[in-house]
């Protein structure tokens, strides 16, 4: 045995190399069949394949400049960066895109900026920017006033990770704003402060029956048991695949996330493409009224938008009976956290400026837009395009993939595959341990914070208090060249409903017992923190 070892410990380390070369080389010419690079070029076929698997963070670091990349560049992800950290978030030396191109939005100053008094609510706090509108205004019995035009949307524990989901709500907490629970259910990570928006889907995991159906009892009961629940949302659609259901593989299914989706541990669940409780529009109505009334919530839809149809016939119902959705979060078709199919995520439902102008043109039609609130979520976590769509229409803004940068994302896309290297897509615990929920939930307020700054700063350049009183002529849109260049107004046939704004100081309002708001003025040195919207 020792004549042997000696013999082994006398052999090269080249002569080694090259015995593990030729091994690595007959398995690829003669042994393996999957590969054919393999079996034509043996051993340097494997660099091929190496390159290739780091092929997108070559692009992403070395060979893409910084407007190239997609979905968000460089640029974008360095200001999200900036911000989260509360560093210099500004560039020098003027811009570098190409302000020529098609799309691109001009947003047009007033020769006078808006002047602040000095007992403005902002001289005390300057992030402080609420919703302008009331969900549930006058019709539900607990309406909610968001304390923030920018929030968290849906995204799912089981989808992100324990430690960014609780980062966000802690965030959220810190910032006034809501966290969207996404359609997996409210989980203890959701409850560490943040009002939450409930959100469920076809799955109705949180509020899911035995037969797998939607249950009147338990939503009520979650309610009940959570009063930082101030919403709920029901999702017709997601920009990642509309229309399209979905499987959670069972070995995805540990015991906690069975309790809080309320499915069997280890077996895989079907969330399916249409939803068991309603199966047209009337019987949708049907069900949101049914939620209010048992909750006393605002109810609202999500949808990616489409074909029209159904949608006028909810506007025509609407405003026949008063019933109906409290507020309406349209996402963009581009896609988002939800992992999908690219035919879906590429072509399926429009983009968003195109389905919002959409909707929001149908709901005008019928003089339906002071009631509802309307949110918009798709890639709008940036000032400028929150500026572009407050000017549509939209009362607030939801943000997923810009809240996921601000707590470490670095877009490195492999959100599907539970192998997130900065812990925030991934249920590895290992991989999840990198995430400080401390520092984390301090750079999402401060996203927040230098977001709303900036785009408050925007606002009072145009001449006003808050964005909801920014306009369609306030912002022009590039169609390929300088006599095409045409007011948001002109390009989507139409303008804006005048938003009822009576002041920031009227939008610190107090709560009554009754869960109505009062509309007198708050005194400016009223502490904001111990305000509840």
């Amino acid at each position: 045995m020792n004549s042997v070892l000696s013999f082994l410990s006398s052999i090269p380390w080249w002569a080694w190399l090259l015995f593990i070369i030729v091994c690595i080389a007959i398995y690829d010419m003669f042994i393996q069949r999957k590969h054919v690079i393999l079996r034509n070029f043996p051993v340097v076929g494997h660099f091929r394949y190496m390159l290739e698997s780091i092929g997108p963070e070559l692009r992403q670091y070395i060979v893409a400049n910084n407007r190239e990349e997609l979905p968000f560049n460089r640029i974008e992800r360095g200001w999200i960066y900036a911000s989260a950290k509360n560093q210099n978030n500004y560039e020098g030396f003027g811009t570098d895109r190409d302000i020529t191109q098609s799309h691109y939005i001009f947003i047009n100053n007033a020769m006078m900026p808006y002047k602040m008094a000095e007992n403005h609510p902002n001289a005390k706090d300057p992030y402080f920017l609420a919703c302008a509108k009331i969900m549930g205004a006058g019709r539900r019995e607990r309406p909610y006033r968001p304390g923030s035009i920018i929030n968290v949307s849906a995204m799912s524990y089981g989808s992100l990770s324990a430690r960014a989901i609780e980062s966000l709500n802690r965030g959220c907490a810190k910032s006034y704003a809501y966290h969207n629970t996404g359609e997996g259910g409210l989980s203890p990570y959701h409850k560490t402060g943040s009002d939450v928006v409930f959100h469920f889907g076809t799955g109705y995991y949180g509020v899911r029956s035995e037969d797998g159906g939607f249950s009147m009892k338990k939503m009520k009961k979650l309610v009940s048991e959570n009063p930082q629940v101030r919403a709920i949302e029901v999702k017709l659609s997601q920009g990642a695949k509309p229309g399209k259901g979905g499987v959670l593989p069972g070995s995805k299914i540990t015991p906690e996330i069975a309790e809080i989706r309320g499915v069997a541990v280890g077996k895989d669940v079907l969330s399916p493409p249409n939803h068991k409780a309603f199966s047209n529009v009337p019987e949708m109505v049907d069900f949101i009224e049914a939620i209010a009334e048992e909750t006393g919530l605002p109810v609202g839809i999500k949808a990616a938008i489409g074909k029209l149809d159904a949608w006028k016939e909810l506007a025509a119902i609407m405003k026949s009976t008063g019933r109906g959705p409290d507020f309406i979060t349209v996402d963009g078709g581009e896609g988002g956290t939800g992992a999908a199919p690219p035919s879906f995520a590429d072509h399926v439902a429009l983009p968003w400026v195109y389905g919002f102008s959409d909707i929001y043109r149908i709901f005008q039609e019928h003089k339906l837009t002071e009631r509802i609130v309307f949110i918009g979520s798709g890639k709008l976590g940036f000032p400028a395009k929150a500026a572009m769509a407050f000017a549509m229409g939209v009362d607030c803004i939801n943000v997923a993939r810009e809240a996921m940068l601000a707590v470490g994302c670095i877009q490195a896309k492999v959100c599907h595959n539970n192998t997130c290297p900065s812990g925030i897509a991934t249920q590895s615990k290992w991989l999840q341990r990198g995430i400080d929920i401390p520092d984390k939930a301090e750079r999402t307020q401060y996203y927040f914070k230098n977001f709303k700054k900036e785009l408050l700063e925007i606002t009072r350049a145009c001449g006003y208090e808050h964005p909801c009183q920014l306009a369609m002529d306030d912002v022009d849109i590039n169609l390929g060249d300088k006599n095409l260049t045409q007011t948001l107004a002109n390009v989507y046939g139409y303008h804006k409903t005048k938003v009822p704004f009576e002041g920031t100081k009227s939008l610190v309002a107090c709560k009554d017992l009754g869960g109505n708001y009062n509309k007198k003025e708050v005194a400016a040195q009223m502490d904001y923190d111990s305000v509840r919207y």
